[in-house]
């Protein structure tokens, strides 16, 4: 499983030359060294950010999924075969809005970037078992999602700072409103299962016959944090930060 990344917008923006290094070139060097050493299975952890991309971290991981997907037609017949995982939010990882909430409550104020916005949550171990299930079912070549849920950022802040004051600060620059995982476009080759999608690739060299049993998606769909059928309650973002 491939999972290093230079994964801070303000610190790609800041530092351009090293995201690409980390970001884009260690990605090929771990491709070349699973085709040379003949591992059989390789997981990219990507993100969200890599739709449609709005900024450096973005645009580098986009970078990286597409090498890692098309590293299959590098690998050959009966090499390594390569996947990525798409997801949003890690409650409670680093860098995450949820430990900067708890951190600031204790002054009586939270800060906002927008009320309308909305993101994609899971747990640690959720994505931990997402990839790993992913890693048992890849052909090489997909980008997996898994179905999880949304929130509103201001339902967030009412969660874990309840009667704070709340200080409207601006989207910061290279940020989106709402989250996409997967676009109108790359819905077009999509399927759906019971608890994910499956992006397959648009190549030659793949197999439909691989994801037979899937559903294709309705014409026009796209997966966005504000057009999601699932959605959080106080109450169960509570139990997934107690779980994280």
């Amino acid at each position: 499983m491939h999972a290093a990344a230079l994964k801070q917008v303000p610190a790609c923006e800041y530092n351009p030359f090293e995201a690409v290094q980390t970001n884009i070139v260690g990605a090929k060097n771990v491709i070349d060294a699973a085709i040379d050493q003949g591992v059989k299975r390789v997981m990219a952890v990507s993100t969200d950010k890599a739709v449609n991309p709005v900024n450096l971290y973005g645009a580098t991981k986009l970078c990286a999924e597409k090498m890692f997907v098309q590293a299959n037609a590098y690998s050959g017949e009966g090499g390594a075969r390569l996947s990525c995982t798409r997801y949003g939010n890690v409650v409670g990882s680093r860098g995450s809005i949820i430990p900067l909430f708890i951190e600031q409550r204790r002054n009586g104020h939270v800060t906002i970037t927008d009320p309308r916005m909305t993101r994609f949550w899971l747990t640690l171990e959720q994505g931990v078992r997402f990839v790993m299930r992913c890693i048992q079912q890849m052909h090489g070549g997909e980008i997996f999602v898994p179905k999880i849920p949304s929130m509103k950022i201001s339902d967030l802040a009412e969660t874990l700072a309840p009667g704070c004051e709340r200080k409207q600060v601006g989207i910061r620059p290279g940020e989106k409103l709402h989250e996409v995982l997967i676009s109108e476009d790359e819905a077009r080759h999509s399927v759906e299962l019971e608890d994910m999608y499956v992006i397959q690739p648009a190549h030659a060299w793949w197999d439909r016959a691989h994801w037979a049993g899937s559903r294709s998606l309705p014409d026009g769909f796209r997966y966005t944090s504000d057009t999601n059928p699932q959605w959080l309650s106080s109450a169960e973002m509570r139990k997934l930060i107690e779980c994280a």
